[in-house]
């Protein structure tokens, strides 16, 4: 009988069971991700030695082979990494970048209108991915491990198979129709005569482990050039794309310095350009300071009205000055100055909502999906590693590179097609993300690290696009504001407004009777789907303190 030997939790291990509302305790290291496999995966290096970075790698790579509608080789992302020997965080950037052939307006139709096919189901969709030199550049400079002994795993449950999930299942079958459309990935993920694998079926990937194979004895040299590189650019061109071996053989990660504020005794550190997401957290926390959020009471009407008016002006800012920073000058100094978000706070009403309409980008001066999974690893040093990453949509393009094993991403969509027409996220996009031949387009993924007395508080993140952004800012707020333990946080209800379009999307949970007073306000108040997926660890004098969010089945916290 075929066991995987990640199934079952190891004697000394510490596992998110049947009461949520509790968070999970350990005392030497912590993994938390949005797949109980790669969570366990993870934990495992830590037990073997290993620091945070070789744990996330690990855990990176697993979820490649166990949660493939997010989990890649073929995608990209944000890694922050704090580094507590020397009481500093780097961020390392592995985003995807626009091909040399990409131009402006490569995703207009012939009356100059956005063709939203091109940019998410299309070869030119297809961004030049980053995560698999990210992950070896993460590895190499803070890492302890080798490559072959992280992906060890990866590649083992890729080989051999391994029980397909429910959740996995279900998410097959549901977007069977798009899935089918290359006949790449048709063979990938649905049996010879067309049919499902149902949950508990072995599942194997052999055209995946023969890849990864390469990349563990080889580096990322066997992704980016060869074999491998030939196979993303056949495929990828033959779907209508532009890519070439030279796109590939010319992709660089770089290395970032965050960006950090303090919030109330607490240095808050983010993902900088070209995410969006550091920044916007510390300018919504800047202008948050001044309000007694812990004594307007969690999600009540004062709190959730006020939170919504600060996310108002954050995204108008947004649209308009964020970009990859290697193409456009982004104002990060003003945008999160004390100063300047003292300006736009004296523009908020406690009393009555400001329309949307009215509410205009700031003058920051002087200048400086949904499918996405975020996973949190604390190591028994002090280090943490707080990373998220993605292919997009759930399963990126639908597009498998042939003969690779592995799903290809439709990040081309996050640049703006047309200025001032949203994205598939309703975001408004300006000319510092239009689309251009080696730009990075603009992100929500916020990887973000809290540090109290010089030492991890909280690592945390989401997926959810737009509303990575927000997610990780309530967890923050919760936190620090409202004395939540990690699990209460994680579990509260969410809130989101992204400026345009002008409504306050909530989660149920808020009382009929907030939502009211709210509305008297002048909110437009929508009640829709649960948003995000926060894996998050805390830590405390009395240990590690873990959760992983009950919004998406599979996750799992895992600590020793």
């Amino acid at each position: 009988m075929w066991m995987n030997p990640y199934a079952m939790a190891t004697e000394s291990a510490i596992f998110s069971q049947m009461d949520i509302s509790q968070p999970i305790w350990a005392k030497k290291g912590m993994v938390a991700s949005q797949e109980a496999t790669a969570s366990k995966v993870g934990l495992d290096i830590l037990k073997q030695g290993g620091n945070a970075v070789d744990a996330a790698v690990a855990v990176g790579f697993t979820l490649a082979v166990t949660l493939p509608r997010a989990g890649n080789l073929g995608g990209g992302g944000f890694m922050m990494v704090y580094l507590k020997k020397e009481n500093k965080a780097v961020a390392i950037d592995y985003r995807e970048v626009a091909p040399l052939t990409a131009h402006r307006d490569i995703f207009l139709d012939k009356d100059g209108n956005p063709d939203s096919v091109l940019s998410r189901y299309h070869g030119l969709a297809v961004g030049v991915p980053g995560t698999v030199m990210g992950m070896e550049h993460a590895l190499k400079k803070y890492g302890t491990m080798t490559l072959a002994q992280v992906m060890a795993p990866a590649i083992k449950l890729a080989e051999e198979g391994f029980p397909m999930t429910s959740d996995l299942s279900n998410s097959l079958k549901g977007l069977h129709k798009r899935l089918t459309k290359f006949p790449s990935a048709k063979r990938i993920f649905y049996k010879k005569d067309g049919s499902f694998y149902e949950a508990g079926e072995i599942w194997k990937q052999p055209e995946l482990a023969k890849t990864m194979k390469k990349i563990a004895k080889n580096g990322s040299k066997a992704f980016y050039e060869g074999e491998v590189a030939e196979k993303i650019v056949k495929s990828v061109t033959e779907a209508g794309g532009l890519m070439s071996m030279k796109d590939l053989a010319t992709y660089q990660v770089k290395e970032r310095a965050p960006v950090e504020g303090e919030y109330k005794g607490h240095r808050v550190i983010s993902m900088p350009p070209p995410s969006s997401g550091g920044i916007h957290i510390i300018q919504m926390l800047n202008m948050l300071k001044a309000y007694p959020l812990s004594d307007y009471g969690h999600n009540s009407a004062q709190s959730i009205h006020t939170m919504a008016e600060v996310m108002k002006r954050a995204y108008a800012d947004r649209s308009e000055y964020l970009g990859d920073p290697d193409f456009t000058k982004v104002p990060v100094t003003g945008l999160t100055s004390q100063k300047y978000a003292d300006s736009l706070r004296k523009t908020i009403s406690q009393d009555k909502a400001t329309p949307s309409k009215d509410i205009r980008h700031g003058n920051p001066a002087p200048y400086e999906s949904n499918e996405t999974t975020h996973y949190s690893v604390v190591d028994r040093f002090g280090n943490a590693v707080s990373n998220t990453y993605t292919l997009n949509f759930s399963y990126g393009s639908g597009l498998v590179a042939d003969g690779a094993g592995f799903l290809l991403n439709n990040e081309m969509d996050d640049f703006s097609a047309k200025p001032g027409v949203p994205n598939a996220y309703g975001l408004i996009g300006g000319d510092a993300n239009a689309v251009g031949p080696k730009k990075r387009p603009l992100s929500s993924m916020s990887p973000t690290i809290v540090v109290k007395n010089n030492q991890p508080f909280l690592v945390t993140g989401s997926p959810g696009g737009s509303r990575i952004i927000t997610t990780t800012l309530q967890m923050i707020l919760n936190v620090i504001d409202h004395q939540m333990n990690v699990s209460e946080a994680t579990q509260a209800s969410r809130i989101h407004h992204q400026w345009l379009p002008d409504e306050i999307r909530v989660e149920k949970g808020i009382s009929p009777d907030t939502l009211k007073l709210l509305k008297a306000k002048g909110q437009n108040v929508k009640v829709k789907a649960a948003m995000g997926s926060t894996q998050s660890i805390m830590v405390t004098e009395q240990g590690l303190f873990g959760a992983s969010d009950p919004r998406r089945s599979g996750s799992m916290t895992v600590g020793y």
